[in-house]
Formats: C-alpha cells, structure tokens, sequence
C-alpha cells in the first residue's frame, strides 16, 4: 500500500481520478499531509466516506522519534528516527545566523565505504523514499517549534546513490503547496559519483552541489574514498566542470582535514593547482573523531595555514563552524551505536 508521504500533487490527481473523485480533493489532501497529520482521519474537510475510501488504497505512515541529543554548547540537536521497517536514520537541526537549517539522511547506512565517516561502519539496509526524507524535515519541525529553511543532504547515505528518490523530493520539498523550501536553499552531497552528477545536471534544479574530495591525489583519495577506485580524481573534475557550465551554479568541494594524512602545504598546493579556474569553492571541515579509524583533526594552525595557502591561488575557502560537537553531531554515530547495542 502506497504511503501519501511518497505522492506528488499529480500521483494524488491520477489516484482521485481513477477513484471518480474531484480533481480539487488532490490539493486537500497533500496539503494535509505536509501540515504533519498523523492519520488520514485527521483531513476534517473531506467526508467521512472518502477518508475511508483512501484507507483502502493508501496509508499515511511516519516516522518516530526515538532518541534527541540536544547540544549544550549551541542549539544542534541530533534525532535519531526509526521508520515504519525497523530501519534507524539520523537527522541533525543547525542554527546559524540566517536561520535553522536540516540535515537529512537519504538512506539507512551506505554502501561508499569512506574510511573518515561513521556511517562506513553501520551497515547498509535500503534507500529512504522521497517521503521519508520529507519526514524528517517535518518531524523536526515539530519537534523544535522551529521553521526550517535550509537542507543539506549530508546525513547517512549517498544521495546519488538513491537517485530517484531524491529527485522526487527535492521536489516534494520544493512544492508551492508543501514546504516550500527554496531550491537554492539545499545542498546535495557526494562523494563524487560521475554518472550522476552529470544526470543531475540536466535536472534544472538549482540546487547547490557540494562534493566531497579530500585530497587531489588519486592514490590519497582512494585510500580514503573506495569511490575513487571507479571515478578518478580527473573524471570527477570533468564532471564538475560539465555541471558549473550546465547550470552556471558554484560547486562546493568539501575537505577533511586530516592531521598528517593530507594537510600538508604540498596537499594544499596541489588541491590549488587541481581546481584553478573552476566556479567554485573550498569548504574545510575539521574531521570528526570516530571510534577505530584513527583519524585526528588537523591543528587550527595548520588549518589556517592550509586556507591561506589555497586562498593566495585565487580560490574561496572557508572552515566550516564545529556544531554540536558534545553530541558527536556528524551524523552515522548514533546510529551505529543504536545498532551494536541491538547486536547487528
């Protein structure tokens, strides 16, 4: 049976339509469900005859919270979500100066295998549907008070991964009749998979790329991001290319600063040299710890020193601000904690 939380505006249409309903009801009933009911029930303005109607083809499933770890040095709150499955996401709530902004997982574990992320060591179930992904921005609303304006895909998961799904809804999340949140406003990372970074550019939605690179050398890369193994360093730059040319948007390359792994002034040079004369810019991102990697966060000096390096070649570069760094707020770990004490 087919959850409304998956249905676009037209899948609701054609459902009315083949059920001898008015085209009108369509719009009723998806902006009930993007209000955050919890039961088809709930749509009081439509009888009592065609809410059980809908029953009998249609189900309105959401997700339920099952843990929050709220930060005590800023307001980051991390959720941890069980679907209708049993399967476990995570979802994380930012405050920053322009507003509150969500990250969202696309699926329930991940298949890339970097070795710097928690998710690498939960294990993958399936794809989150479009409705599930719209859920956890929903939910976190209503459990903060608060409005959200802002998405990054950056949770568990590869969103290229889950392709489809993610299309769907970025739309969903999108529709003047749902959330309404501004396209521009979401940023979609990858670890950099080719193929569908240059579907995604044909998709003409203004979205801002983000991918995630951390060195650029194929050996480093690789070492780090099994990913690179298939798409090399060279392919991936091509493709980003294709995509700043297609869509005229600036592509964020995202880099883990590893101390003694690729932070070095040569690592710097190089990556410089790698992206001269591209549309886009550097995001340093101190590494989260995680247990059994052994991976450690580079000094803020040599953060700094790294910046100023790659910043002197022309490239915008910024450190990305610690959120919620009391709660281990980089997503996958409560995750993999919920799953070892379950023993999977």
């Amino acid at each position: 049976m087919r959850n409304l939380m998956d249905m676009s505006l037209e899948e609701l249409e054609q459902m009315l339509s083949e059920m001898g309903q008015q085209k009108f009801r369509a719009k009723q009933i998806y902006k009930w469900v993007n209000s955050g009911i919890k039961s088809i029930d709930d749509m009081t303005n439509l009888s009592k005859q065609l809410r059980q109607e809908l029953s009998q083809v249609v189900k309105l499933s959401r997700i339920k919270q099952i843990n929050k770890l709220q930060s005590r040095i800023d307001s980051t709150a991390k959720y941890l979500f069980e679907l209708e499955d049993g399967n476990v996401i995570e979802s994380v709530l930012m405050e920053y100066k322009h507003g509150f902004t969500a990250c969202i997982s696309s699926q329930a574990g991940c298949r890339m295998g970097c070795t710097f992320c928690a998710s690498t060591g939960a294990t993958f179930s399936r794809n989150l549907t479009a409705g599930e992904m719209l859920d956890q921005i929903m939910s976190m609303q209503e459990d903060s008070g608060k409005r959200i304006g802002h998405i990054v895909l950056m949770g568990i998961g590869e969103p290229l991964d889950n392709y489809d799904n993610v299309i769907k809804f970025l739309r969903l999340v999108n529709h003047p009749d749902g959330l309404k949140i501004g396209l521009r406003n979401i940023s979609l990372s990858t670890c950099g998979i080719v193929p569908g970074i240059l579907q995604l550019a044909k998709e003409n939605i203004p979205i801002t790329l983000s991918v995630s690179l951390h060195s650029a050398r194929d050996d480093k890369r690789s070492a780090m991001m099994p990913v690179n193994k298939a798409y090399s360093i060279d392919k991936l730059i091509s493709a980003c290319k294709i995509y700043t040319e297609s869509t005229k948007r600036r592509i964020t390359f995202e880099y883990a600063m590893i101390a003694g792994e690729n932070d070095s002034e040569q690592d710097a040079r190089e990556l410089a040299g790698l992206l001269k004369g591209m549309l886009c810019h550097v995001n340093l991102i101190p590494v989260n710890t995680v247990q059994g990697n052994g991976y450690k966060k580079s000094s803020r000096s040599q953060i700094e020193k790294f910046k100023n390096i790659v910043e002197a070649r022309g490239i915008e570069t910024t450190v990305r601000r610690e959120l919620g760094s009391d709660i281990n707020a980089a997503c996958g770990q409560l995750r993999k904690n919920r799953l070892d004490s379950n023993g999977n």
